[in-house]
């Protein structure tokens, strides 16, 4: 099953959210303290918004869908009256409300302004990925108008494309079926307590392209390719010897010692900016040998220095 088989069907749904803008006059009676947290998921149409709002939903959050953004500083003030009731809210904004979007950075900017602490969820796929969804379920595109559906998918990357700039955590589910989406919102969210930074490190393979969830990216090419070495073509960098035959390599383990300082340095600066997840893609050729060794190697440094991280190797077994 696609990772969203409905959420094309969803793109065209017109009703939009009720939610009551009464709000009561004596605001500066709500504490900090009672300010639910908020996450706001937005993406591409057809990229699995609908799944990643169940999955907080079965997680306990309060989920709006299609909430025009306008109205996202009132839900929060509602959610702090409810007395500890409502503790985390998830927003649902998305081209639907294409009539309120331009308010969205002003309510961003509002809910900054009142110490309320936000993180932005994008879900993204490839124009391949989104035709095919769209053509399954047979719907148009909300934005395609009487062109074409990868006229719509354009329109609305263009339209979404500060605010995936914005995003605390950018999911690119183009290969993700709707339990694989699932599992990594549960990853991302089912903890009790948030670490301060969480770091995907994922190894990759350049010719089958770059991810597109990646915050930082590392070429591993510069270091020779086990590849041509025939008693270590058949292994995966996670086979000893490879690993071994990697790091002997002339500035395999400086660039290691080196990229890590780096990264402390990033990572201190994401956390003075409340970004809370970070994408670290290693990249080969192939996606089997270096980058998947460098790949552990740098996630082990990263965990022993605090950031709870995650080992995905993207490509290994593709060959």
């Amino acid at each position: 099953m696609n990772v969203n088989e409905h959420d094309g069907q969803e793109a065209q749904a017109g009703d939009g959210a009720q939610v009551s803008t009464g709000t009561p006059n004596d605001k500066a009676a709500v504490p900090d303290a009672a300010i639910p947290e908020l996450v706001i998921i937005s993406g591409m149409s057809g990229a699995g918004r609908s799944t990643a709002a169940k999955c907080l939903e079965d997680l306990g959050w309060f989920v709006v869908d299609n909430l025009p953004p306008a109205l996202i500083p009132t839900m929060v003030e509602l959610g702090a009256r409810s007395q500890g009731n409502v503790a985390r809210i998830a927003v649902v904004v998305d081209v639907r409300g294409r009539r309120f979007f331009d308010n969205l950075r002003e309510s961003l900017a509002d809910l900054e302004a009142k110490n309320v602490t936000r993180r932005i969820v994008f879900l993204e796929s490839s124009d391949d990925a989104l035709v095919r969804r769209f053509e399954s379920v047979r719907r148009p595109h909300p934005l395609q108008g009487d062109g074409r559906i990868v006229d719509g998918i354009a329109a609305e990357r263009e339209l979404l494309r500060e605010l995936r700039g914005d995003a605390d955590l950018v999911i690119d589910t183009s290969s993700l079926n709707v339990h694989e989406l699932r599992a990594k919102m549960d990853a991302q969210f089912a903890g009790e307590e948030e670490p301060e930074l969480r770091a995907t490190v994922m190894s990759f393979g350049y010719k089958y392209g770059l991810p597109v969830d990646a915050d930082l990216v590392v070429d591993c090419r510069f270091l020779p390719n086990p590849h041509w070495v025939p008693e270590l073509r058949p292994y995966t960098g996670l086979n000893e010897e490879v690993s071994g035959y990697v790091f002997n390599q002339p500035g395999a383990k400086e660039f290691l010692d080196r990229y890590t300082e780096l990264l402390q340095l990033v990572a201190t600066g994401y956390r003075r900016e409340g970004k809370r997840y970070v994408t670290i893609a290693v990249g080969c050729t192939g996606g089997k040998h270096r980058s998947v060794a460098m790949s552990e190697k740098l996630a082990a440094r990263l965990a022993a220095e605090g950031v709870e991280t995650v080992v995905v190797h993207r490509d290994m077994g593709r060959e």
